[in-house]
């Protein structure tokens, strides 16, 4: 009796297991130093790249993190020591030529520091380097940065964002400076005090004033609790250009 004709294999058969999908996220950490927006980088300890320099990121856990957000913060905490910074999600970024190992997908995230918080012990072998001249960066590090640069600019012009890069307590002119520092150009005094006072994101500490200088002392402010992780908006844009 003839043996059986075989079933054609069906194309479904054909196909090989599906690799899995590289997940992780990225974090791009910006902070002012010498009025220069830089941004923090890794050398990496492992390939691929291995001692490069590269955004602080890693694998998404999903045992422990319940979020793309909660990953990001803990990648923070565990590479840079930072337990609670501004940090919002960015975009994501994908495909197969990102990463040599495979398919991968990251998303990206930002976050805003004061220089000081970075360069306390708990910070980590952290690397500062000014957005405008960076190194060389594996993955598509490069692009990501400059996505994040682009967006925390454009938000500066109607949102409180600059003022994460600030320290607990400032007054206003230092404040106008960090906003000039991060869109690049001079700001309208009189502008940026109207829009300070639309935003209303600022309380002034009580009794608290500069001391010291040249200058007449001047008063502090700090940033109000209902915005210490939430942005305030203006529906307008910041008058720039002196």
């Amino acid at each position: 009796m003839p043996a059986p004709t075989p079933k054609p294999a069906s194309p479904a058969d054909a196909l090989a297991p599906a690799a899995p999908v590289i997940c992780t996220v990225d974090i791009v950490l910006l902070t002012l130093v010498d009025a220069e927006l830089q941004v923090a980088l890794l050398q990496r300890d492992r390939e691929p790249f291995q001692g490069a320099l590269a955004l602080p990121g890693g694998y998404i856990h999903p045992q422990e993190d319940d979020s793309a957000w909660d990953a990001a913060a803990r990648v923070l905490r565990d590479k840079a020591g930072l337990p609670n910074p501004y940090l919002e999600q960015l975009a994501t970024f994908s495909g197969p030529g990102r990463d040599p190992r495979g398919w991968s997908l990251s998303v990206a995230y930002c976050a805003l520091v004061p220089a000081a918080e970075l360069a306390a012990p708990t910070a980590g072998p952290l690397v500062l380097r000014p957005v405008a001249r960076l190194p060389s960066l594996p993955f598509d590090h490069r692009a990501i940065i400059d996505t994040a640069v682009a967006r925390v600019r454009t938000k500066s012009q109607y949102s409180s964002l600059p003022v994460y890069l600030c320290g607990q307590v400032f007054t206003l002119p230092q404040l106008q400076a960090v906003y000039e520092a991060v869109l690049g150009e001079p700001v309208n005094k009189v502008s940026f005090r109207r829009k300070m006072d639309e935003l209303a994101m600022l309380e002034p500490v009580e009794g608290a004033m500069t001391t010291g200088g040249a200058h007449r002392p001047a008063q502090l402010w700090r940033l109000r609790k209902p915005f210490e992780r939430r942005l305030s908006l203006s529906e307008r844009g910041l008058g720039v250009g002196g």
